[in-house]
């Protein structure tokens, strides 16, 4: 879902941000979230937004968090101006961090990434949230994404198609 119905109230839903990484062959990042298995166990660098922080900051903070990447191997490539929405599964709100909300809206960003792939660090922050990660095809990541997520990652993948093409 990419716009909430009448129905929704944005303070019902986190505040997040989403970070998509394209390397220079156009294949985008994905990360294993940390304890789960399964074909639906991929996605995105994401997370929360801080109060009073500036969205882009909050996508760099989180990148390098949850990456060990650093700004100075990124180059903003482009975003998506509105809030784009997902609720959780029950079993999600379950989780005791997500209990106050029906899910997340996010803010998205794209970056080009300059490196050879040695400076990601799963374990940059302590906190690990993936245990792994790939560079992946645009056009086949919705696939391997949780079901409630979808709807977001293809409009990333309408979205942000221009820069899943290699550097020349």
């Amino acid at each position: 879902m990419t716009l909430p119905s009448e129905a929704y109230r944005p303070e019902d839903y986190r505040p997040n941000v989403g970070a998509a990484i394209f390397n220079a062959q156009g294949q985008i990042w994905l990360g294993k979230r940390f304890g789960e298995d399964g074909p639906y166990a991929w996605q995105c660098a994401q997370g929360g937004i801080d109060d009073g922080e500036d969205f882009y900051e909050a996508a760099l903070r989180e990148l390098w968090e949850e990456t060990g990447i650093r700004k100075d191997k990124l180059t903003l490539l482009g975003r998506i101006e509105e809030w784009l929405y997902y609720d959780f599964t029950e079993e999600a709100r379950l989780n005791r961090r997500k209990r106050e909300h029906k899910g997340q809206r996010q803010r998205w960003f794209a970056f080009r990434y300059h490196g050879d792939g040695s400076d990601i660090d799963l374990c940059a922050h302590g906190e690990q949230e993936f245990s792994d990660w790939k560079w992946a095809d645009l056009k086949t990541i919705h696939e391997s994404v949780v079901p409630f997520k979808r709807g977001v990652y293809e409009r990333l993948i309408a979205e942000f198609a221009d820069f899943a093409n290699p550097m020349t």
